[in-house]
């Protein structure tokens, strides 16, 4: 998918429209059944994204240790994700939404993904990606939650954790998961924080800063729900 081609800006058009949208009706009534069938829908769909995805690599000898591995990011906040839709979890929200409103937005804007919407690729891509961002939205938007006091860290915690497991399958295969070993070869952000492998510090510092940046609007709910910021 080239980059702001016709489907790399339809995907971004519907996923914004699509986040908006469904935040904004959950918005006026969140304790509304439907609002907890719509989150249900969508845990399940990206359940069932992995799930296919993964399956047909595997039925059509696609697979590959290299790459396939659920030792992406985007992996961990599928399943954040899907946890927190079915059942809102304090952890789960907070890693949806920081996850989701950082390193998945990027991956929309810059998807390194040489297929298009022929290849089944395309679509887990783009479900999995847009379906994490439309979940952090509904969850934040439409349904009120918000990150604990501390989160900031707490995500941060999280994030590196990933990351040593990224590191290590990536040695352990060859792999190049979340991009550690290398940036990608498709334009990315990582362009513009500097050599591998000083990027990787640079993207830890920029991700503290938009996690801190994600909390602020939060602090006003914390507040008026007596918690310390």
């Amino acid at each position: 998918m080239e980059l702001f081609s016709p489907p790399h800006l339809a995907v971004l058009g519907a996923t914004a429209a699509l986040a908006v949208g469904l935040a904004a009706a959950a918005r006026r009534d969140p304790s509304a059944p439907w609002v907890t069938r719509a989150s249900r829908a969508l845990a399940a769909v990206l359940v069932a994204n992995e799930v296919a995805f993964h399956a047909l690599l595997l039925a059509r000898g696609d697979f590959s240790a290299r790459a396939d591995l659920p030792l992406h990011l985007t992996d961990a906040a599928t399943i954040a994700a899907a946890v927190a839709l079915w059942r809102p979890a304090p952890l789960a929200f907070e890693l949806t939404w920081f996850w989701g409103m950082t390193a998945t937005v990027q991956a929309l804007l810059t998807p390194d993904l040489t297929r298009g919407p022929e290849h089944y690729r395309f679509w887990w891509f783009v479900i999995a990606h847009a379906g994490v961002v439309v979940a952090a939205a509904l969850l934040a938007w439409g349904r009120g939650l918000t990150p604990r006091p501390g989160a900031v860290p707490r995500v941060f915690a999280w994030s590196a954790a990933v990351a040593g497991a990224a590191a290590a399958g990536s040695v352990a295969t060859g792999g190049n998961y979340m991009f550690l070993r290398g940036p990608p070869a498709r334009p990315s952000l990582l362009d513009h924080l500097g050599p591998w492998p000083w990027y990787l510090v640079s993207a830890a510092a920029l991700a503290l800063a938009l996690f801190w940046l994600l909390d602020l609007p939060f602090r006003r709910r914390r507040r008026d729900a007596g918690a310390a910021p």
